[in-house]
C-alpha cells in the first residue's frame, strides 16, 4: 500500500493511550484496532484482519522460539526459587559479607551468576543488603539505587542467557523485515550495545555512589532501622523461610545455561566460518538460545530430582514461572501485529517521503530523548521498545544515520523508564524489598538519571561525527 499519513494513525495513538493508562498493552490493542480497520474499513473484516496479523506473528518460526525461551527461562527460574537456589545464596553471602566494601563488592561480582532478570537480581543481592544495612553505611535509597544499576543498566548490555535479549533481538527483527533490511537481527544487537548510551552513564554513577561518594547521613532512619530489625525472610517470596536453602540450586542451573548457550551458538556457526569468532557471527543464536534453555532445564530436573525434590512441585514451579510472562507474550504478538498492519498501511514510505528534513546530527538525540519520555511516563523499557524501534529503524533508513546507533539509542530510552520510573517493576520491586516509599524513592532516583539521559544525549549528537 502506498504510504499516506493514515500510516502512521496507529502509532500516534498507542503512546497518549500508554500514557494515559499508564499501561502499554490497552494503547498497542486500540493501535493494532485501528490499523485493522484502515486496512479492511468493514464491522466484521476489520476483526478479522487484527485476528489474521496476530496470528501470523505467532505462527512465525522465529517469533515462536523467541515465546518458548521467555516462557521456559521464566519457568526455570521458578524451578530455581522453589529448589531453595535464592534462599541458599542469599543466606551464604550474608554470613560472610561483614562490612560495606564486601557488601559493595558482592553487588557488582554476582552480576556473573545472577544477570538473567531484573527481578531475579533484586531478589538475591537486595535480602543481603538489607540484612547488613547498618554495615553498608548508606541510606537505604543510595543502597537502593546502587543495586539498580546493577540490574537492568547491565542486562540490557548482556548478549547471552537473559529475559531480555530474546525479546530485543525480536524487536530488531521485525522492524528489519518491514524495511526490507537483510542484516541478520542478532548481529545488529551486538552492534548496537556500545551505543546504549544511558546505560553505560548510570553504571558508572553507581560505581561512585558505590566507592567514591560519602553518604552526608550515615545513622539509620526510623525506617532503615525497622527493616534491619525486620526478618528479611519476609521480604520477598523467593526466600521464605519455607523454602530449603540450597545456593547449588541457584549456580549450577544458571552456569549450565551460560556455558551451553557459548558451546551450542559457536558449534551452530563453527562450519560457516573460518574462524572461532567468526563462528559466533554465523551462528543461529536465537535458536542455540532456546535448544540449550531446554537442555538446561531437563538437566536442572533431573538435579533436583536428585535431591528428592518432588515432580509435583518443580511442575508447578516451572508452569507458574513461565506464566509470570504470559503478559509478555501477549505483549510481544501485539507489537508484532501491529508493526505488520503498519507497514501495510504504507507506514515505512510515509516515514521516507516526510523524515528527510530532520538534521541527521539531531536524529538520534531527538528520538532517544522522545523514548525516554514515552519509557518514563509508561514504566516500561519493553514497551517503548516495541513502540520506538520500528519508527528508527524506518527514520534511520531515510536519514542515513547509523543502523546500530539507532538501534542503541531505542533501548537505552526504553532503559531510562524502567530504571528512573515510579511505575516501572525495577522501582516498585526494590523499594517493596527494602522497605521504602515507591514514590520518594522514585524521585531521589530521578535527578541523576535525568543527568546521565542529558549526557547520553550529547554523546549521541557528538558520535554522529565519527561513525
Amino acid at each position: 500500500m502506498e504510504g499516506s499519513w493514515i500510516s502512521i494513525l496507529p502509532f500516534l495513538v498507542v503512546i497518549p493511550i500508554a500514557v494515559w493508562t499508564k499501561q502499554v498493552l490497552p494503547g498497542l490493542l486500540v493501535g493494532l484496532l485501528i490499523g485493522s480497520y484502515l486496512h479492511t474499513p468493514s464491522l466484521i473484516g476489520g476483526m478479522e484482519t487484527m485476528l489474521h496479523y496476530i496470528v501470523q506473528a505467532l505462527i512465525d518460526k522465529n517469533n515462536i522460539e523467541i515465546i518458548v525461551f521467555l516462557y521456559a527461562f521464566s519457568g526455570l527460574i521458578g524451578m530455581i526459587k522453589t529448589s531453595g537456589g535464592i534462599k541458599g545464596f542469599v543466606e551464604k553471602a550474608a554470613e560472610k559479607i561483614d562490612t560495606k566494601k564486601k557488601a559493595l563488592l558482592l553487588t557488582y561480582v554476582s552480576t556473573i551468576g545472577t544477570f538473567s532478570a531484573p527481578t531475579f537480581r533484586f531478589v538475591t543481592i537486595a535480602p543481603i543488603m538489607r540484612a547488613l544495612l547498618r554495615k553498608v553505611k548508606m541510606t537505604t535509597k543510595e543502597l537502593g539505587f546502587v543495586i539498580e544499576t546493577t540490574a537492568t543498566p547491565i542486562i540490557v548490555l548482556i548478549p547471552v542467557a537473559t529475559a531480555f535479549v530474546g525479546y530485543m533481538v525480536s524487536i530488531i527483527q521485525i522492524s528489519l523485515q518491514n524495511q526490507k533490511i537483510t542484516e541478520d537481527p542478532y548481529t545488529m544487537f551486538i552492534k548496537s550495545i556500545p551505543y546504549n548510551f544511558f546505560a553505560f552513564v548510570i553504571i558508572l554513577v553507581g560505581i561512585y555512589l558505590s566507592f567514591f561518594h560519602h553518604s552526608k547521613s550515615n545513622a539509620p532512619t526510623q525506617v532503615e532501622t525497622e527493616a534491619e530489625e525486620e526478618d528479611w525472610h519476609t521480604c520477598h517470596p523467593a526466600v521464605s523461610k519455607d523454602l530449603p536453602s540450597k545456593p547449588w540450586n541457584l549456580l549450577v542451573p544458571l552456569l549450565l545455561v551460560i556455558l551451553l548457550t557459548l558451546f551450542l551458538t559457536w558449534w551452530s556457526g563453527h562450519t560457516k566460518a573460518n574462524s572461532f569468532f567468526g563462528a559466533f557471527i554465523k551462528a543461529d543464536v536465537l535458536q542455540a538460545m532456546v535448544v540449550s534453555l531446554l537442555i538446561t532445564i531437563l538437566l536442572s530436573a533431573f538435579f533436583f530430582l536428585f535431591q528428592r525434590f518432588k515432580i509435583n512441585d518443580l511442575i508447578t514451579s516451572f508452569v507458574t514461572g513461565g506464566n509470570d510472562l504470559m503478559s509478555v507474550v501477549l505483549l510481544l504478538s501485539v507489537v508484532w501485529g501491529l508493526s505488520s498492519v503498519a507497514e501495510d498501511l504504507g507506514f515505512s514510505q510515509f516515514i521516507t517521503a516526510h523524515s528527510g528534513w530532520i538534521p541527521q546530527m539531531f536524529v538520534t538525540p531527538l528520538l532517544f530523548l522522545f523514548g525516554a519520555a514515552v519509557s518514563y511516563f509508561i514504566g516500561s523499557a519493553w514497551g517503548t521498545w516495541g513502540i520506538l524501534m520500528p519508527l528508527g529503524v524506518s527514520i534511520a533508513s531515510v536519514s542515513g544515520v547509523s543502523l546500530p546507533l539507532i538501534i542503541g539509542a531505542v533501548f537505552a530510552s526504553g532503559s531510562f523508564g524502567a530504571f528512573s520510573s515510579p511505575l516501572s517493576d525495577d522501582t516498585n520491586t526494590i523499594a517493596k524489598i527494602l522497605n521504602l516509599s515507591v514514590v520518594d524513592y522514585a524521585r531521589y532516583k530521578l535527578k541523576p538519571a535525568l543527568i546521565a539521559a542529558v549526557i547520553a544525549a550529547v554523546l549521541y549528537t557528538a558520535t554522529i561525527f565519527f561513525i
